[in-house]
C-alpha cells in the first residue's frame, strides 16, 4: 500500500528538512527574571515511599527559557501553578501533570508543565496524531517480521508474521492493548510499507510535534519504548491529545471497551479478545478515553479526557507510581479538580498550530497572537512562585531558520536500543 499524496508530502518534508533543536521563542525580560527568581510551590504529593530498584532517569536536555514559557509565562516552573484562590489540587505521585480545556485551550492548572520527561506508551498518541487520518481504516495489511521487533517483555497485541489485519484493528490493538507490534506495523505502513518505513514515520512524528508546538517532544520509537534522547512534557502531551480528540476515529477507538483480534488460519492462530487497559472508561462518568503507559525507566504515564456540563477537559501526567493510586485514578482525581474550577479561570493556553505557523512566517519576537490576548483577559489573577500576580500569556511559535527561502527542519531519525523493559 502506498501512502496518500498528502502523507507523501509530509514524509518528504520530514525527510528533507532540518528543525532547530531549540526553537527561537521570544521571552520578555520580566518573564525571564520571574522564571529565574520566583520561589516554586511544591506540587502536592502523597506521603508514600518510592519503590526500590528503579533505574536512573535519563538525563534530560537543559531547560530552554523560550520553550518554558510556551503557552504563558506562568508555565515556566517546575512546581505548582494554579489560578489564584483555586482549591489545592489532589496529591498525586505523578512528577509532572497538566489539566486543560480541549475546546478553549485554557490551562486550568499544572505541575512542572514544561519539565522534560520520558513518555512510555503515551507516545502512541503522537503516532495517532501524525498518521491516523492518512491511513485507510478499511485497508488490510500483512504483518512482517520487523513488526515484531520490540523489546522482550514489552506489551504486544499479538499480531503474527503473515497475519492479515485491517488498519482499524491495528489501531485498536495499539490504543486498547498498547501493542508495540501494532505501532511498528502502523508506522511502517504509513510510510508505504518499506524497510525504512518506521524510521521515516518517526521523523514525521517529530515534524508533527514541531507543527503542533510540542517543542520538548522528541520521538525515537513509534511506540514509546525507551530510546536515547526520547523526551516529552505534560504540556506537549496536552497539545497532541487536543489534536487526537478532534479526530472522530480516535474518539471511537479509545472508548472501545473490548474487541476481537481476528483468527489467522493461514498460520493456525485462533482469534482472541483484547480489552481496553484504560480503566477510566469503565469507572468515570463522562470519560472520553485516553492512553496508559509504563516502562521501568519512564514509570507510569497517562493521558485521559472527560466531558461534564458542556466542558471537555484533558489531563496528562508523567513519572507516576502506581501506589496508592494507579495512573488513571490520578488522572480522574485531577479531572475532578479541573471540573470544579470556574469557567474562564486559567494559568495559560494551549497554543495552536496556526499560532506556531504565524510565528514561523513572520519571525516576530514581539507580537502576541489573539488567543494570548484573550487569555490575558480571562486569567487576570494567577499565582506562580510565592504569591498571586498578573500573568501575560505568550502563545509563542517557532522562528524558522531560512536557507535559500526554504525553512530548515531537523530530521530526527529513529535509533533502537535493547533494554529489559516490562511494558511500553
Amino acid at each position: 500500500m502506498r501512502p496518500s499524496a498528502s502523507l507523501a508530502a509530509l514524509l518528504l518534508a520530514a525527510a528533507t528538512a532540518v528543525v532547530p533543536a531549540a526553537p527561537a521563542f521570544a521571552q520578555t525580560a520580566p518573564a525571564r527574571a520571574k522564571a529565574e527568581t520566583a520561589a516554586e510551590i511544591p506540587c502536592p504529593k502523597p506521603n508514600v515511599a518510592k519503590p526500590k530498584g528503579i533505574p536512573a532517569r535519563p538525563v534530560p536536555p537543559a531547560d530552554v527559557p523560550a520553550n518554558s514559557v510556551v503557552g504563558g509565562d506562568a508555565l515556566a516552573t517546575h512546581g505548582l501553578i494554579i489560578p489564584a484562590g483555586a482549591k489545592q489540587p489532589p496529591a498525586v505521585t505523578a512528577t509532572t501533570w497538566i489539566v486543560a480545556d480541549l475546546d478553549t485551550g485554557e490551562v486550568l492548572g499544572a505541575c512542572g508543565p514544561h519539565v522534560y520527561q520520558t513518555p512510555a506508551s503515551v507516545q502512541k498518541t503522537l503516532l495517532a496524531a501524525t498518521v491516523m487520518d492518512k491511513l485507510d481504516p478499511n485497508q488490510t495489511i500483512t504483518a512482517v517480521r520487523s513488526d515484531l521487533d520490540i523489546e522482550v517483555n514489552s506489551s504486544a497485541v499479538g499480531i503474527v508474521v503473515g497475519g492479515k489485519y485491517k488498519i482499524s484493528t491495528l489501531w485498536l490493538g495499539l490504543l486498547l492493548n498498547s501493542g508495540n507490534d501494532a505501532a511498528n506495523a502502523l508506522a511502517r505502513m504509513a510510510a508505504g510499507g518499506g524497510a525504512n518505513g518506521v524510521a521515516t514515520t518517526v521523523a514525521a512524528m517529530n515534524a508533527e510535534a514541531q507543527r503542533l508546538g510540542a517543542f520538548q517532544t522528541h520521538a525515537v520509537t513509534p511506540s514509546g519504548l525507551d530510546g536515547k534522547g526520547q523526551f516529552t512534557s505534560a504540556y506537549d502531551l496536552a497539545l497532541i491529545a487536543r489534536k487526537d480528540f478532534a479526530n472522530a476515529d480516535f474518539r471511537t477507538y479509545v472508548l472501545t471497551k473490548a474487541t476481537q483480534m481476528p483468527a489467522q488460519p493461514q498460520v493456525k492462530q485462533k482469534g482472541f479478545q483484547i480489552q481496553n487497559e484504560n480503566k477510566l472508561i469503565f469507572n468515570y462518568p463522562g470519560a472520553m478515553g485516553g492512553k496508559t503507559g509504563f516502562t521501568t525507566v519512564a514509570r507510569h504515564s497517562y493521558v485521559g479526557a472527560a466531558q461534564r456540563n458542556g466542558r471537555r477537559l484533558v489531563v496528562t501526567l508523567l513519572g507516576a507510581e502506581a501506589h496508592p493510586q494507579r495512573g488513571w485514578q490520578q488522572g480522574a482525581s485531577l479531572l475532578d479538580w479541573g471540573f470544579a474550577q470556574p469557567k474562564g479561570q486559567s494559568v495559560g493556553k494551549l497554543i495552536t498550530p496556526e499560532e506556531v505557523a504565524a510565528r514561523t512566517e513572520t519571525g516576530s519576537a514581539d507580537a502576541q497572537p489573539e488567543s494570548a490576548t484573550a487569555a490575558n483577559k480571562a486569567a487576570p489573577g494567577i499565582h506562580a512562585g510565592n504569591g498571586p500576580g498578573a500573568t501575560k500569556v505568550m502563545a509563542a511559535g517557532a522562528v524558522a531558520l531560512v536557507l535559500a527561502g526554504t525553512p530548515l527542519l531537523l530530521l530526527l531519525t529513529q535509533r533502537r536500543r535493547r533494554r529489559p523493559l516490562t511494558r511500553g
